[in-house]
């Protein structure tokens, strides 16, 4: 009887180790995916995907007795944590918010994807630009890339319209006279959400030829990553396009219609970056198997299909 009592106590212990592993490797995978739910952008899912390899290879020295390279893996993944913090201020920031006012469903559900749905879109927006250009007529236009804007990153938010993109109503909000002209339009699919839309300035060190409209534009690319702007000049009539903090000028009408369809376009290979849980965690569980098997010296299970 005492051997049975200690064999169910040592069985028990196992039986929570086994629990409590499970149990850490769900919560990281939990992490994992809100942190791809919340970057949802194709571009900076390989920055992400770096953090994690550093945060297992950390996890991995630790485990096999390494203790010069876990100190200098934590240090690195401590620094890539604070980088990222900064690169992707914006959806932390989001994150927390969701966070602190208890919206976890929110957390998990990743952002839809607002693309126009047809080129013509495109077409009245260029058609647009290519007349307020050459009458020299300033313009700025808000164009939403890979999910809403939220909208208290606006100075001010500007007057709802809600109205379908047409190159006609879009040089009317641009004429001198109106009142919504001096800000900028907010574009989301094949709608015009609002104009009159006051954005921060950005703070970097900017051309004299450049006016408000091109540091605005440039404030608000570098504050939020799912969205391009388009600047007319009203003095010269040049055409600019802002992403991600950076401007690109001057650009043709033909070179500016290129950039849209090649941002814009639904045809264009927008691959998800937030899989479910159940395919997250049978990818990690793959490349885990294959890289312990590497350092074992075992065959791999593609190699053992093979033979």
């Amino acid at each position: 009887m005492r051997d049975l009592w200690k064999q169910w106590l040592v069985n028990l212990g196992w039986s929570q180790s086994l629990l409590l592993g499970t149990l850490d490797i769900l919560f990281v995978l939990a992490l994992t995916y809100m942190i791809l739910v919340i970057i949802s952008e194709r571009r900076t899912l390989w920055m992400v995907r770096g953090f994690i390899v550093l945060m297992l290879a950390s996890a991995i020295s630790y485990r096999f007795g390494l203790p010069l390279l876990n100190f200098v893996l934590e240090k690195l993944v401590i620094g890539c944590a604070v980088a990222m913090a900064v690169a992707l201020q914006s959806e932390f920031r989001r994150f927390l918010e969701q966070l602190g006012r208890g919206e976890f469903k929110q957390l998990f559900q990743p952002a839809s994807l607002t693309i126009p749905k047809s080129d013509s879109v495109i077409d009245e927006i260029v058609e647009a630009v290519k007349e307020l250009s050459k009458n020299r007529i300033g313009a700025l236009l808000i164009l939403e890339t890979t999910g809403p804007i939220d909208e208290r990153d606006f100075s001010v938010p500007g007057v709802k319209l809600n109205a379908d993109v047409s190159k006609e109503l879009i040089q009317t909000i641009f004429q001198p006279k109106t009142l919504l002209h001096d800000g900028a339009t907010l574009i989301r699919g094949s709608r015009i959400v609002s104009s009159g839309i006051i954005l921060p300035l950005s703070g970097r060190t900017a051309s004299r030829q450049l006016g408000t409209r091109h540091r605005a534009a440039m404030g608000i690319t570098e504050r939020v990553e799912n969205c391009i702007c388009v600047v007319v000049s009203e003095e010269t009539g040049s055409i600019s396009l802002a992403e991600r903090g950076t401007l690109n000028r001057p650009l043709t009408i033909r070179k500016l219609k290129e950039s849209l369809e090649t941002r814009l376009s639904p045809t264009v290979d927008r691959e998800a970056v937030a899989p479910g849980l159940l395919s997250l965690g049978r990818q990690i569980g793959d490349k885990g198997l294959a890289l312990v098997s590497r350092l074992l010296g075992l065959p791999s299970a593609a190699s053992r299909d093979k033979k």
